[in-house]
């Protein structure tokens, strides 16, 4: 079966590029052009079956990511299916399930089923859990190991992968030549780091990779391009580990559009607002405009309990600069497991700050939305102004919470509204004249 990037090359236009040509008030030729060249992907698994497709790229909404999961402090998967719900009611374009408790399988299993939006995973993270259970450290793990995980959660219908290919033996010399204040912070980009380091061995996901995309391309699986290095602190940020990384990654992405398979690329991370857009630019250069997946980018790291903000901030640079896809950062971020409101606090964050990117990308949804809540904010239209709302349920909260149920204008101004004030006068000025 072909791919949605072979069958657009091919001159296709498929369902999937209709529906999503159909949300983003483009044409389908747009669409599949944009999914032809590679600066636009729709991560669709021929296994999901209740997906609604998006796509993320060059020309479309900028889009957002929440991360759910079990850990081993709460392998429960119950609470991650609500969080599915939580995340998907919230306005979220995809989900990734990073589970590392138990019956791994079961849960991906379970929130692919449930889930009508795109669904990502890390398979390093299944592959070291089982590893160590097995073997008892995960510099253990085989070749075989890897992909049997990989081909799995690609058959269950993972619509897109987080796989660590672009660390390999340069970039470790790269890493340990320059030295970090905190070294490697993801976790696959960890687990590799350490096998490597430990085996004295080249990387298998960088040193097998057209067999990871020959698995890919028979389900139409999209590969993200994991940054395994990406800078975990400020201090860190655009070293020579993680351009050297990049630079792979330009590689590989070219590998997987030659076998057809659709891509997206992740990047930082923790990076002061003044390097951010270079960041963006110099991805963009590299990896020949494939779609660029961010964390954030966090712009400090003295903010935990409200880093929600901190990407928030960062975010919207990165997409007004060249990103096309937000991963959410909560609250709970570098403290904790997120829990529903957690979830809900990152999503509205990150999708207010992807609006406020696609604003001013000149998007015309983006603008159509803000000058129907200017509109009813001039007549004071409050049932339009809450509907309106990226966050209807916590606009309606407050609404409630801080006015009596008659008040025509808001609390904080009460009787000297200067929308009402100016309102009289220039209806009295127009009936003058």
């Amino acid at each position: 079966m072909a791919t949605q990037m072979q069958l657009a090359r091919q001159g296709v236009i498929t369902e999937a590029m209709k529906i999503v040509a159909e949300q983003e008030h483009v044409t389908a030729e747009f669409i599949r052009e944009g999914v032809a060249n590679g600066t636009i992907a729709i991560p669709c698994n021929i296994n999901h079956k209740n997906i609604i497709p998006r796509g993320v790229g060059t020309g479309l909404t900028v889009k957002v990511n929440a991360n759910i999961g079990t850990s081993s402090s709460y392998p429960d998967p119950e609470p991650e299916l609500a969080k599915l719900q939580a995340a998907i009611d919230a306005g979220a374009d995809s989900v990734m399930d990073l589970s590392t408790g138990n019956n791994i399988s079961a849960s991906r299993q379970a929130i692919i089923a449930a889930s009508t939006v795109m669904v990502g995973t890390v398979p390093m993270y299944q592959v070291t859990v089982e590893t160590i259970k097995k073997r008892g450290a995960v510099v253990e793990m085989t070749k075989e190991d890897i992909f049997d995980v990989i081909r799995q959660q690609a058959a269950d219908g993972a619509d897109f992968m987080t796989i660590h290919c672009g660390i390999n033996k340069n970039v470790l010399k790269a890493l340990i030549d320059e030295g970090r204040e905190m070294d490697v912070v993801s976790r696959g980009g960890s687990f590799i780091t350490g096998w490597m380091l430990h085996n004295d061995a080249e990387n298998p996901l960088y040193e097998y990779y057209d067999e990871i995309l020959d698995i890919c391309a028979e389900y139409d699986v999209t590969i993200s391009l994991g940054d395994g290095l990406r800078p975990g602190c400020i201090a860190d940020a655009t070293d020579r580990a993680q351009i050297q990384e990049l630079l792979n990654l330009g590689e590989l992405t070219q590998r997987a559009w030659d076998k057809g398979v659709q891509v997206m690329v992740e990047g930082p991370g923790h990076v002061p607002y003044n390097q951010i857009a270079a960041n963006m630019q110099l991805q963009k250069r590299l990896c020949h405009g494939a779609p660029f997946y961010v964390l954030g980018p966090l712009v400090t790291d003295v903010a935990p309990g409200y880093d929600h903000i901190t990407s928030a901030i960062g975010g919207t640079l990165a997409a007004v600069s060249g990103a096309n896809f937000l991963c959410y950062v909560t609250p709970a971020e570098h403290l904790g497991l997120p829990d529903l409101n957690d979830v809900r606090e990152g999503v509205i964050a990150t999708r207010i700050a992807a609006h406020a990117a696609d604003l001013a990308n000149g998007n015309k949804q983006a603008w159509e939305w803000d000058l129907k809540m200017a509109r009813a904010r001039k007549v004071l239209d409050w049932p339009a102004q809450l509907d309106l709302a990226i966050d209807p349920v916590k606009a309606k909260e407050y609404r409630c919470r801080k006015n009596k149920s008659d008040d025509e204008a808001c609390s904080m101004c009460g009787d000297y509204c200067a929308v009402k004030i100016v309102g009289q006068y220039l209806e009295e000025h127009m009936r003058k004249n």
